[in-house]
């Protein structure tokens, strides 16, 4: 049951527009299916409850638990990086050490943010001025989507690891397994048995615990340098500070996403529900494309951080130009099928007119500029694969989380508009693209200038 040496091989060594897409389908399709947890509950509320239940589900409760999973997925990324390194190099000893060091990370992080997180539940959803129609089925779905969150924790480090090792299809497979069981369990605990709110949280509660212990099952069993065992679950110093030092940078990074998201998510709740229903319901359809660009994103890493630890760089450089191209063309797919049939997939969400015009025109405004954003997705994963992740922690610091939140209370001044504060997405997109595209090419061309020397 041991990560087969092939797959680590194949990285190395094959052709590499292959061996990416290769890599890369599983991560998207486990993305897709990652998602769809969420979505299955938005969709069941949303037509079996109603709109307030569909924004207390999407709106401020979404943006909460994408910024507490989105700090924990940037840290397990330095994991991830240093056990893809460690393979690259076919050093097993230390491959073993790092993911047992992980797998405790992942449970440790998850206990305390879990206690954090139910106990911090009321006073996140007011300071987001979460309307008062909703804040009392956000409230009882954010702290039973809290009460999983070790179990979120584990399924997404073991996904992780297994990636590392050039294993991107045995997560999708228990991923699918547990979305199928997730709609199951909403259709009945919801639709069936109208437990509401409360109903869609328990279903995904079930469904994460099932993911983790089928994933802590596969790495027990391993006969590799995956596998673990209860004797060796400790951490490990000097890969401690390693895995840390490549993943704060991106933990902290994910965090200040989630922040400015929560941000703009509090400035569209003044609008009303109508408008915080709209936003649910189209960041649903937004996560098309951030399911494509981020599986992008990290099979460019997985792969970029194999090669560099085998002393590749010139398929290192190879691979983050193929991998831009095949984002550019899928990202340009997404974009004219949300344009095309914004109104339609709307109305799978709810049948209220006003909100879905004005979802819609939210599709009009943000699903152009997502060609943009590949260039920042792929560089920036390209970078992490290589250990550099300091300066793109600081470019999207400045780029996206700083100039969002300027345009924010500039807009929220002069012009407080829906329109005004959503046009904040692709001017920050814009400037933060071009100085990843500006430092990669710099970091790039001295390489080659030292490299001649």
């Amino acid at each position: 049951m041991s990560v087969k040496t092939d797959a680590s091989r194949q990285i190395t060594e094959g052709v590499i527009w292959k061996q990416l897409l290769i890599f890369f389908f599983p991560i998207m399709l486990g993305s897709f299916f990652q998602q769809l947890y969420n979505t299955v509950d938005t969709v069941v509320v949303g037509q079996f409850v109603g709109k307030e239940a569909l924004a207390a589900v999407g709106g401020s409760s979404a943006q909460i638990a994408s910024l507490i999973v989105g700090f924990f997925t940037g840290l397990s990324s330095g994991a991830s990086v240093i056990i893809a390194h460690f393979f690259g190099a076919r050093d097993r000893r230390s491959a073993s050490k790092a993911v047992h060091n992980a797998y405790v990370l992942a449970v440790a992080g998850g206990i305390v943010l879990t206690v954090l997180g139910v106990l911090l539940t009321p006073h996140m959803l007011s300071l987001m001025n979460t309307p008062e129609a909703t804040m009392g089925d956000a409230v009882l779905y954010l702290r039973i989507y809290f009460g999983a969150l070790t179990f979120t924790f584990i399924y997404n480090m073991g996904a992780s690891i297994l990636r590392a090792a050039g294993n991107s299809r045995t997560p999708l497979y228990y991923l699918i397994v547990c979305c199928l069981t997730n709609i199951v369990l909403d259709i009945l605990l919801v639709a069936g048995l109208d437990m509401g709110v409360a109903g869609a949280a328990i279903a995904t509660f079930i469904s994460q615990a099932l993911s983790a212990v089928l994933i802590t099952i596969r790495l027990a069993i391993d006969r590799g340098p995956l596998r673990i065992t209860w004797k060796r679950m400790r951490f490990t110093g000097s890969i401690l500070v390693s895995q840390l030092k490549l993943g704060i940078p991106t933990a902290v990074e994910s965090v200040l996403f989630a922040i400015t998201n929560i941000a703009i998510q509090a400035a569209l709740n003044t609008f009303g529900t109508d408008t915080a229903a709209a936003w649910s319901a189209f960041g649903k359809m937004d996560a098309v494309f951030w399911m494509v660009s981020t599986s992008f994103g990290i099979a460019i890493t997985s792969f970029v951080g194999q090669n560099h630890g085998a002393g590749k760089r010139e398929r290192v450089k190879k691979s983050t130009k193929i991998c831009l191209l095949m984002d550019f063309a899928v990202s340009a797919v997404i974009v004219i099928v949300l344009v095309a049939l914004r109104t339609p997939l709307f109305r799978m969400f709810t049948s209220d007119q006003n909100v879905i015009e004005i979802g819609s025109q939210m599709v009009l405004l943000i699903t152009p500029w997502y060609i943009v954003y590949v260039f920042i997705e792929v560089l920036a994963g390209a970078m992490r694969g290589v250990g550099d992740v300091l300066v793109p922690m600081i470019i999207t610091l400045v780029g996206i989380c700083v100039l969002r939140i300027v345009w924010l209370v500039g807009a929220m001044e002069i012009s407080p508009t829906i329109d005004a504060i959503i046009f904040s997405y692709p001017v920050t997109w814009i400037l933060t693209a071009v100085a990843f595209i500006v430092y990669y090419w710099r970091k790039t061309f001295l390489e080659n200038k030292k490299k001649m020397r």
